[in-house]
């Protein structure tokens, strides 16, 4: 995908590479997949962040009784987080820039100190030998978190989805594209260096977690309620932990933050190119403040309506990554395909030899990665998403294939970033 956004870095991002590498149909139904998963992703994470500042928060430092916590709190408080993280994207990129860099390191300090603190305050000496020691915990066992699956390859996929979820948004990158400077050196950067920290802090993280817990059988049974088992357990300060509680909701919700910023700048590029009804409102951006704001707004009121009721939430929820996933394998699979032949020209970012290699790991890890999303409990994910290939198929062959004239390509998209260029380049003199 870097090397994608490396030859056409466009705001469109993957929707716009899949058309052109793929052809009009091919574009369409990335972009459709990408925006509703990166709307679902923003919905998911923002609950999850109503939820952490309720247990972490509320009950772990201030100690309120939280057991009366219902629906409406979950919907009033979920819709005061996409409402501030709206107007940080409505105030304009600058803004979201420094918030989504300061993101950045705020996390990666969070989870050092998080882990140092895990590995120092211990309640037992460290057991190393829980790293190499594999057991099926799927199932009662495991809290219910699963269903209990016979096979261990099995359980290690439907915990590997639970990675590859926070693993995503790397795309983040292409979508601000066009308000950024060499684009085509930076984006791709941005996108292996985000999910190169990811994989190592995380693993090093989820090693330290394994490590730190009293008893791993005992954690397991704690099912959703293991990280407050193990943090309980630990014999940190109180002021420490406390600490740690309030950094881990601050930085879920900067994620909120990048969340809506890929899901509205998504919706604005597929708008600008006639792709959404109402793409003329939706493609518009505010004079001043120089953002899409009726592509954020309404990202985050759809992001807003899915949490409303809550099986379909849990639903949508379950299938974001498989949906993201499934966005990011089709340009991929279409830059294999095309390569070669209608591809011939590509950026500063270039793999060469192991270029088609990479593609090939690429896809085959995606299919995998969706049939994984699809197994039990959320096999409704699979009906999801069979639902929405027969509607798509309908709808772009009685309306779309004729309407729908897909992005521009080649010297278009090579004017386009021109225009942004003089642009920026008035602004920093001091233009209007």
């Amino acid at each position: 995908m870097g090397q994608i956004a490396s030859a056409y870095p466009t705001a469109g991002g993957l929707y716009h590479w899949s058309s052109i590498l793929g052809g009009r149909a091919w574009g369409w139904i990335t972009a459709w997949f990408n925006v509703l998963g990166l709307i679902f992703v923003t919905s998911s994470v923002d609950v999850g962040v109503y939820n952490l500042f309720k247990d972490l928060v509320l009950d772990g430092v201030f100690h309120m009784d939280v057991t009366g916590f219902g629906i409406w709190h979950l919907v009033v408080g979920t819709a005061l987080i996409l409402i501030t993280t709206a107007l940080f994207n409505h105030l304009g990129i600058k803004v979201t820039t420094m918030l989504t860099d300061f993101s950045g390191y705020f996390i990666l300090v969070v989870a050092i100190v998080l882990t140092l603190s895990l590995l120092i305050y211990a309640p037992a000496p460290l057991d190393l030998s829980r790293l190499f020691t594999f057991t099926n915990f799927t199932g009662e066992i495991g809290g219910n978190v699963w269903p209990a699956a016979s096979s261990g390859l099995v359980a290690f996929l439907l915990g590997l989805i639970l990675v590859c979820y926070t693993i995503t948004g790397y795309d983040a990158s292409a979508h601000t594209s066009e308000e950024t400077v060499d684009a085509a050196v930076s984006v791709p950067k941005g996108m292996w260096q985000s999910v190169l920290i990811s994989v190592v802090s995380g693993y090093i993280m989820v090693c330290t977690f394994v490590l730190a817990m009293p008893s791993v059988p005992e954690g397991a049974a704690q099912g959703y309620g293991a990280f407050l088992y193990m943090m309980k357990a630990s014999r940190m300060p109180g002021v420490l932990r406390d600490l740690l509680f309030i950094g881990i909701v601050i930085a879920n919700y900067l994620c909120g933050l990048a969340c809506l910023t890929s899901a509205s700048r998504m919706t604005y590029a597929f708008a600008r190119d006639g792709g959404l009804p109402f793409s003329k409102q939706l493609a518009e951006v505010h004079p001043k403040y120089r953002t899409p704001v009726t592509a954020i707004w309404v990202s985050a009121g759809f992001a807003f309506l899915s949490t409303l009721y809550a099986p379909a939430f849990l639903i949508l929820a379950a299938g974001c990554a498989v949906f993201l996933y499934i966005s990011y394998v089709m340009p991929t699979a279409a830059g294999l395909l095309a390569e070669g032949k209608t591809w011939t020209q590509k950026g500063p970012f270039n793999l060469g030899r192991w270029s088609k290699p990479a593609a090939v790991v690429a896809v085959i890890g995606g299919l995998i990665l969706a049939w994984t999303g699809f197994q039990p409990p959320n096999e409704k994910v699979l009906y999801l998403l069979i639902g929405m290939l027969i509607v798509m198929a309908i709808f772009w062959y009685a309306v779309e294939n004729k309407r729908f004239q897909g992005p521009p390509t080649g010297d278009r998209i090579k004017q386009r970033q021109k225009s942004i260029a003089e642009i920026e380049a008035r602004i920093e003199r001091g233009g209007d």
